[in-house]
Formats: structure tokens, sequence, C-alpha cells
């Protein structure tokens, strides 16, 4: 290859990360970070490797003792043969929240029809619930107001 081809090399890779389980796990996260930068530098045939802080943010999201199995991952080689491992869901996820947003846009514009009378009418609470809230506290089978039941329910009296 030339030096001009290995200039900006672009490679995107799905990376096993299933055997960081095998390894205790107060360092499998640890390892799975070590396992990328093998990974990258077989792949790339590079000796130096970066990873970039997404990706570092991505992997310990969890935690140390449970860092994801399967990791998708875009590998950029510049002109000095330094290796930026970056994770892949970034640009394809503003690709999609820009189509997603255009949608939404489209749909959630309000309607200015009026609505039909029997919508209306169960929007409204019927007559007799209105009352049910205005009576105030109901009474218990006893005979107690519900909130003096609450209150008295764990003290005994003598009587």
């Amino acid at each position: 290859m030339s030096s001009s081809a290995e200039e900006n090399l672009t490679r995107i890779y799905t990376i096993n990360l299933g055997k960081a389980q095998l390894t205790p796990r107060y360092r499998r996260t640890d390892r799975v970070i070590n396992m990328i930068r093998e990974f990258a530098k077989k792949h790339m045939k590079s000796g130096e490797v970066k990873l970039d802080q997404e990706l570092n943010r991505h992997v310990w999201q969890k935690g140390k003792a449970h860092p994801p199995r399967k990791l998708r991952v875009r590998m950029m080689k510049d002109e000095d043969g330094i290796v930026i491992v970056s994770p892949y869901e970034e640009a394809v996820r503003k690709e999609d929240v820009k189509s997603t947003a255009k949608a939404e846009d489209v749909e959630s514009k309000p309607t200015d029809e009026p609505l039909p009378e029997t919508e209306k009418a169960q929007k409204e609470e019927p007559e007799d619930q209105q009352e049910i809230k205005e009576k105030g506290p109901t009474k218990t089978k006893k005979g107690k107001k519900k909130s003096e039941a609450k209150t008295k329910k764990g003290r005994k009296t003598k009587k």
C-alpha cells in the first residue's frame, strides 16, 4: 500500500467482548478497555491506539463489573499511524434524530378543528362524581370518620 492510501483509513467493526466475563467482576471493564486496544492494534496494524471519550463513557456506563458484551466502533488511522477508536452509533444517531425530528414536527402540529359534542361530554366529569369530591371524609363501617380511624388504629383505648 502507498502512504497516501494509509492516510485517514477508516473502518467499522463489531468487537465481541464476551471473554471479559471470564475475568473477576472487579476487573471486567478494565479488561474490556485492554481488549479494545488489542483489537485495534491487530486489525489496524498500528502500535499507538487512542480511545475516544464517548467510547470510554459508553464502556463505563454500567460500572466496573458490568461492561457491554459487544461494541460497534469506528477506527480511524491518521497520517502519523495513530488509531482513534470511537463509537459508531454516534453518526447513525445524528441522522436518525434529524429524520425522526422532521417526522414528529409534521405529526405533532395541532389541528384547530372543534371537538364533537360526545368528546366534550366525556372530558367533563359526571355531576355525581363532583358531589362525592365535595362531601369530604366518609364514614367507615364502625361509624368513625376515616381520618379518625387512621389515627386511633394503632392505639388501644380503655372504655
